[in-house]
């Protein structure tokens, strides 16, 4: 394999695409489409989203210290797009992209009934590193989608034909191709 050396620059690709939604009174609820996101700890459970200041969104999540993280899916591809795109300076994104706000259980910001699972957060600190600051928060709840379960009440996510970004471009996440720990497991 012949490789090319390039400048530094963020290359770790697939990521999630999700849409974050968030809330401030006074100013309509808004979505914000981001890729830059992750589990940050397990006990106690910790996501981030990183998010540029200038967004309008930012000052939204940074003022009341919430924000939730919708996972998607295929057939959300085109919403995700949208709320990637579009300002909410602008737009009302739940209304241009038909989606249904959900109250949540923990936080005063609406969940996203489309999508299969919703995550609800409280941010415990902002780290200024850049372009980004990067949200680290606290999950207050988690929401999925009955639809996933099957009949041993097993969440089967898999099911759900979720989304990956690329480098500018937006895939449905493929086949199983093996489950944690399977290749060491005995008779393989």
């Amino acid at each position: 394999m012949s490789k090319e050396l390039w400048k530094p620059g963020n290359m770790l690709y697939p990521l999630p695409a999700v849409m974050v939604s968030c809330s401030e009174p006074g100013k309509p609820d808004n979505i914000i489409t981001i890729a830059w996101t992750g589990t940050v700890c397990t006990n106690p459970p910790m996501v981030y989203i990183s998010v540029r200041p200038e967004r309008y969104s930012y000052d939204m999540i940074k003022n009341t210290g919430e924000y939730v993280i919708n996972l998607t899916t295929k057939k959300l591809v085109k919403a995700v797009d949208y709320c990637g795109v579009r300002s909410g300076r602008d737009v009302d994104k739940f209304q241009e992209m038909h989606l249904t706000k959900e109250e949540a259980g923990f936080v005063s910001v609406p969940l996203i009934r489309e999508c299969p699972v919703n995550i609800e957060c409280k941010v415990t600190e902002i780290k200024e590193l850049g372009s980004h600051h990067m949200l680290l928060a606290d999950v207050a709840g988690v929401h999925i989608d009955k639809d996933l379960l099957d009949e041993k009440g097993k969440f089967c996510l898999g099911d759900a034909d979720l989304l990956a970004y690329s480098h500018g471009e937006y895939f449905s996440l493929g086949g199983l191709l093996g489950t944690f720990g399977y290749s060491v497991k005995k008779g393989r």
